[in-house]
């Protein structure tokens, strides 16, 4: 079957990006994969495979459905949940052998009430003000847990809340200093885990937060964490060659002339100077192609800019292609990614809508057909 529209992924872009976070992190530290959220819009199953063959590790997910997922489909590499698992659920998530992240008494209660062997990783609080538990909680925590033999804890783990956002990471630094601490009471009631802190971009910038284990997430998809990260990697001579391996094409639907003076699109927010020819394209936000790319967005028709008119609609937007000589239905068109010379990166298209790189892809509609190449 031709596809309308589809994203092309490139199997060898994400092998190099593994392969590039390697070098800086050597093989004594653990890489654990994150594919949470349909790996960031890549596809949940056909990524993770591609990260285990490549050396992964560990595979980190937000909820226990894509964990589930990935057990189905053969996947036997160890699975960290990071996100909340209802306590009805637990028993399921334990018996496909799956870790657990805890933070919370009414887990660990439910979880020793099953008596069923359980790995668990405990979520420190360290400045984010999202889950996880504070660091002078943590002794009694571990006391807690430890009551259910059973229960074993394998790790322990924070997220930094401003290492990608800026230059100064002096917020990080003391987000690092309380994991430390919390490290020190761990080592104290005498557990041996694996620690991990670092993201995507902690991992390039800092090796002092690699720890066990580092998760590498945003950049294992080719886009660095933010400008900044690159800035601040530059600064510190952090030699990495990062790969996008996403390409997101579709076709053209309908050419039409447009005569001066016709609105195009919903709310007439738009109005032709002049005689135009134009494009549809059979792409909207119910895709993920977000709609404040209306009038400001460019998509790519023989390898030239095509600038977005009138509003982006549901399943459909419409391009001015007055300046190709010939275009014709069926035609490609390149909505991320390059084309002959030209290029439209995901950057850009953040920029455009006031947001950042990883709501770009993964926002991209997960029915979409992804075709690894």
């Amino acid at each position: 079957m031709q596809y309308r529209t589809w994203l092309e992924i490139d199997k060898k872009a994400i092998i190099h990006n593994l392969k590039e976070i390697r070098k800086l992190i050597g093989n004594k530290v653990k890489l654990m994969a994150v594919v949470k959220s349909n790996a960031y819009g890549h596809g949940l199953v056909e990524v993770a495979k591609i990260a285990e063959k490549a050396g992964a590790e560990w595979l980190g997910v937000d909820s226990l459905k894509e964990a589930l997922l990935l057990r189905k489909s053969s996947i036997t590499v160890p699975i960290l949940v990071m996100g909340y698992i209802l306590k009805e659920n637990l028993a399921e998530a334990i018996d496909n052998n799956i870790s657990l992240a805890i933070y919370n008494k009414a887990t660990i209660e439910k979880i020793a009430s099953l008596k069923k062997s359980a790995k668990v990783h405990i979520k420190i609080e360290t400045g984010t003000a999202r889950q996880g538990i504070y660091p002078d909680e943590l002794a009694d925590f571990i006391k807690l847990v430890k009551k259910s033999p059973k229960i074993q804890i394998e790790g322990i783990y924070t997220h930094f809340a401003n290492i990608e956002d800026t230059t100064d990471h002096s917020f990080a630094k003391e987000q690092l200093k309380k994991f430390n601490e919390a490290l020190k009471i761990a080592k104290i009631e005498n557990i041996k885990i694996i620690a991990h802190t670092a993201c995507s971009a902690a991992i390039i910038l800092y090796p002092e937060t690699h720890f066990d284990m580092v998760r590498f997430g945003i950049s294992m998809y080719g886009y660095w964490s933010s400008p900044q990260t690159f800035v601040s990697a530059q600064n510190l001579k952090r030699n990495i060659n990062l790969k996008p391996a996403l390409v997101w094409k579709t076709r053209i639907a309908q050419v039409k002339k447009v005569k001066a003076g016709a609105f195009v699109g919903y709310g007439l927010t738009e109005k032709i100077a002049q005689d135009t020819k134009i494009a549809i394209i059979p792409v909207g936000y119910w895709d993920g192609y977000d709609r404040k790319l209306s009038s400001v967005g460019n998509v790519l028709i023989n390898g030239k800019r095509c600038k977005i008119i009138g509003r982006i609609c549901m399943n459909m937007f419409m391009v001015n292609v007055n300046h190709l000589p010939e275009v014709k239905i069926e035609k490609e068109v390149v909505l991320i990614g390059k084309q002959k010379r030209e290029e439209i990166k995901v950057e850009e298209i953040a920029q455009k809508i006031n947001t950042i790189n990883y709501e770009v892809v993964t926002r991209i509609n997960p029915l979409i057909p992804r075709v690894y190449i």
